[in-house]
């Protein structure tokens, strides 16, 4: 039977596995959008952000950065498009809604802290486990951590956007690995992508956990990760890790 290693590092999604917007995108737009005098239905804003969105990522992947932009021009343009698709046409109006709510968005205000995150991350460091963030955000995530008071918990924060490639590019988790002077097989990545998360951390050797959260999984995806490696909340990780399933997963 094959020797295995001892679990040394973790690495962690932020967005809907450790925070989460206080309300929908398409809400803080309506809001702002009322702030200048613009009447625009939430609903068919996030519907707008949603295709502008998916859009914008696949033309100019990781913000842009081949292209020569930066994520405040990728962002901004990101806003002016879905207000645009929502029939806002004010462009000098949308172009000052844009830097605000790429402000309102750097703020830890604007996110909270999912149930367990904290305290688990607190658990996992007196275990004596090292902790990283793998995540496809922008610059402004570590301000973000800092304000609500868990990048503490973290050895280093590594964006999509500090890196130049977003998950599940296996590029992003081997270049953690090698901040954390980790092998694959002693790291576990944790996230709610399916895809970016659970695939592309286990394309390069990790093991990893898909946190399913409150909304049951597509039958699909469950059909092919093995239950013990279904997370339904933070606090289901370390009983997980208690079982010693991470290091045989």
């Amino acid at each position: 039977m094959a020797c295995r290693l001892p679990l040394r590092l973790l690495t962690w999604d932020v967005k809907d596995t450790l925070l989460r917007l206080r309300r929908p995108v398409g809400e803080e737009y309506a809001a702002k959008a009322q702030a200048h005098g613009l009447e625009v239905e939430a609903t068919a804003l996030g519907q707008a952000f949603g295709q502008v969105y998916k859009a914008q990522n696949h033309r100019f992947p990781t913000y842009g950065l081949s292209r020569g932009l930066t994520s405040h021009q990728w962002w901004q343009d990101v806003v002016l498009q879905t207000f645009h698709l929502a029939g806002v046409q004010d462009t000098q109006a949308v172009a000052a809604i844009a830097d605000e709510l790429y402000r309102d968005f750097s703020s830890p205000c604007t996110w909270q802290v999912l149930e367990g995150a904290e305290s688990t991350l607190r658990s996992c460091r007196k275990r004596g486990l090292q902790l990283a963030v793998i995540s496809n955000f922008d610059r402004r995530l570590e301000n973000i951590l800092v304000g609500l008071g868990l990048r503490e918990h973290f050895d280093f924060v590594l964006t999509s956007e500090a890196a130049g490639w977003p998950k599940p590019d296996p590029r992003i988790f081997l270049k953690a690995l090698k901040l954390a002077h980790a092998e694959p097989a002693t790291a576990a990545h944790i996230g709610d992508n399916y895809r970016c998360d659970y695939q592309g951390a286990r394309a390069v050797g990790m093991h990893s956990f898909l946190v399913a959260g409150p909304e049951p999984l597509d039958p699909t995806i469950r059909d092919s990760v093995p239950e013990e490696h279904i997370l339904p909340s933070l606090s289901h990780l370390l009983p997980a890790l208690d079982r010693g399933l991470a290091p045989g997963l």
